[in-house]
Order: structure tokens, then C-alpha cells, then sequence
């Protein structure tokens, strides 16, 4: 019975602390502002049509503190090196007031979370978590990527 009690005790400070983490995360820790210019440049050079209008958009949604997200960093930029021309590769962070608006409107639960969506803006692709390379490729070419 202790036992349980332990246990029972032990997830409840656990569910308070995500959700006290969730809601009030980024108001509570500091900004990085040097993330959020980074998040506004690539979005102004990925949203202006008169560049190119691309196959793909491939955004990823996570933070520059998370592990799993840092991983997916060289991904990303091998793809949009690689597929130039085709895919814009944007970045947000949800520890910048941008971020956190972004995270939002795609609807996201856990970082990093890459989102595809189609020529037309459309989400044609999910997945949480780290995505290899391979994995990448093969959904960009879904959307026809070549």
C-alpha cells in the first residue's frame, strides 16, 4: 500500500510539473533572442513566392536546447542544400513568441515535430520526434520532390 502511495505521489509532481512547464514554459525561462531573428529571417526568405515557389515546405518545430532537435540541424540542412530550388526548410522555435505561435497553429504535442506541407500549403505529412535522413527524403519525394 505504501508502496502505491509512493508511486501514485511520485506521477501526480510529475503531471503538475509538465503541465506547469507547458503552460507557462518560455514565460518563465528567458527568450533567445538570437533564435527568434533567426526563425523571422528564414521565414521571410521561405515565404517570398517571387523566389521560387517550392515543392515542399518541410518545417520542423522544436527548441535550440532540445537533443533530438539539434540532431535533426544537419538534416536540415543537407536537405535544403541538396533540394534547392525545391524545398524550403524553415525552423521554429518554441521557446521565441513566434515559436510558440507557430507551435499552435500546427497543432503540436511534442518537439521536434516535422510538418510537410504540399505546393499548395497543405499538410500533406506528420511525424514527432527525430527523423533520419532517409525518412526525410522519402516524404519529400511523396510530395514530389525529385
Amino acid at each position: 500500500m505504501t508502496l502505491r502511495l509512493k508511486i501514485l505521489g511520485g506521477l501526480a509532481v510529475w503531471a503538475v510539473f509538465t503541465l506547469i512547464f507547458l503552460s507557462l514554459g518560455a514565460g518563465v525561462w528567458a527568450q533567445d533572442k538570437q533564435a527568434a531573428k533567426t526563425d523571422a529571417s528564414k521565414e521571410r526568405a521561405g515565404a517570398n513566392p517571387s523566389v521560387f515557389k517550392p515543392r515542399v515546405t518541410f518545417v520542423e518545430i522544436g527548441a535550440a536546447r532540445c537533443i533530438p532537435c539539434k540532431a535533426m540541424q544537419p538534416i536540415m540542412k543537407e536537405v535544403s542544400e541538396t533540394y534547392k530550388g525545391q524545398v524550403v526548410v524553415l525552423f521554429h522555435d518554441v521557446w521565441t513568441q513566434q515559436g510558440r505561435m507557430d507551435a499552435e497553429k500546427y497543432n503540436i504535442r511534442v518537439i521536434p515535430t516535422q510538418v510537410f506541407l504540399d505546393i499548395n500549403g497543405k499538410e500533406y505529412y506528420r511525424h514527432e520526434g527525430y527523423f533520419p535522413k532517409e525518412g526525410v527524403v522519402e516524404v519529400l519525394k511523396k510530395g514530389g520532390v525529385k
